[in-house]
Order: C-alpha cells, then structure tokens, then sequence
C-alpha cells in the first residue's frame, strides 16, 4: 500500500536519489531540507514515515526526533535515522532520541527499502500489503478482498465492503483487541488533514457490521462504552 514519506535530507543529490527509489517503490515522498521546513510541512499533513538525516542545519535531525515524539500529534509516526555516524554510541543516541532504526551511510536503494518496509510492518502494519487473519477473516490489501470463514474453505464468504469500510475493517484487524477512540480511528484511517465529525465513525462502523452479518462477523466490532470500539479476536 502506498505509503507517503518525508524524506529530511539537506543534501540534494542524496534527497533525489532517495525521493526517485521510493517512487519507484510505489511511496510517495515528501521532500524536506531542515527541521523548519519539515515542520511547516508537517502542520499540514502527517506523513506515514519520516526519514531523518541526523547532520541537518540549524536543529539537528537528534533533537527533530526528540520534538516529534515529545509532540501528541507526531509521536507515533515512525523515524528512520539516516547518518554516516556509525559508532555504537552515536546508535545508541539516535535510538534513545526516538528512532525506529538507524541507517548508515553510504547505503544501498534495496537496503533502505527494507528497512522501511521492516519499520511500517512493526508500527504501522495498516499501511503495508500483507494479509491479515483474524479469527477466520481474512483481509487482503493487495486484492481488496474480504473473506469471511477462511477456517472452513467450503463454507468461505465474500464480504464486500467500499472503500472507507475496508480501510476502516484493516485498520482494526492489525490491531485487534485494543479500544480505539473515535477521534483516534479518524485520524488513522481518514487522515488527521481531513475534518469531519467522530459520530462519521459510528456510521461506517455501523455500515461495517452490516457489511459483516451475513457471514456472522458483526460482533467482532465491539462498543466500549465512553472509550470507542474494538475488534474482538473470539466474536460470540
């Protein structure tokens, strides 16, 4: 699944190289030369990934990793330190600073691409195209396909779900059995850059039960009252 990724390089060759290999890997990048311009764009909206250089001028991309996870709104996104400082001390300081990984330079295309693709499968797995199957349902991003009953292949059900509903039921699946706040839902699945209300939530919700019924999933998608909803791993 597309991902968008803010690239934070001052070096303009590196920056290019970089931006050329994630579109070719079907991601978006976002360029950025310094931690002010990184912020300014950030304040429009949240990248999925950042990739921060760690000799940025002005603040460096350390204490830029220490602002973004001392920040409410940007502490989840994950960070890949990038820096041609390879001692273990320095390692140390980028991961304690609040990095996912650390990547020496020079590196390779193939190499940096894995790593992104290791960090979004840990932080973000919503965001990558493997399968994911809970209790029987099983979702597929790649083909947009929902399958219900995957236990009994006989008996397997196509759920059909539009395009809201199913990035709404991915969402859910990578994280089950853990309460997520309306406003916590819409900033994942809709987009913290997107303004409409919570109760839009309990309306695809609701749509997703319906969508879950027939082949007796519904109650997967479980209220909590006053904290949100929950996809249950064993629904009654």
């Amino acid at each position: 699944m597309p991902s968008s990724i803010l690239v934070v390089e001052d070096e303009p060759a590196i920056a290019e190289l970089i931006a050329v290999n994630l579109q070719h890997a079907g991601h978006y990048p976002i360029r950025a030369y310094n931690a002010e311009q990184a912020t300014a764009l950030m304040s429009d909206v949240l990248p999925d990934l950042v990739l921060l250089d760690w000799m940025l001028p002005g603040k460096s991309g350390v204490a830029f990793a220490k602002d973004l996870r001392a920040n409410e709104r940007t502490k989840q996104i994950p960070i890949i330190m990038l820096t041609a400082r390879s001692e273990e001390q320095d390692k140390v300081m980028g991961l304690e600073a609040g990095a996912d990984d650390y990547v020496t330079k020079p590196f390779s295309p193939k190499e940096l691409l894995a790593r992104i693709k290791a960090v979004l499968r840990r932080r973000a797995p919503q965001l990558t195209d493997d399968v994911v199957v809970v209790s029987g349902l099983r979702l597929d991003p790649a083909t947009h396909r929902v399958m219900a009953n995957q236990d009994a292949s006989d008996n397997a059900i196509r759920v059909e779900l539009g395009p809201t509903e199913f990035r709404l039921l991915h969402f859910l699946m990578t994280h089950p059995e853990r309460v997520h706040s309306r406003s916590q839902l819409l900033d994942q699945v809709w987009g913290d850059h997107v303004f409409v209300e919570e109760r839009t939530v309990d309306v695809h919700i609701k749509r997703l039960r319906a969508a879950l019924a027939p082949a007796g999933y519904s109650n997967m998608i479980e209220t909590v009252r006053g904290s949100g909803y929950r996809l249950s791993r064993a629904p009654e």
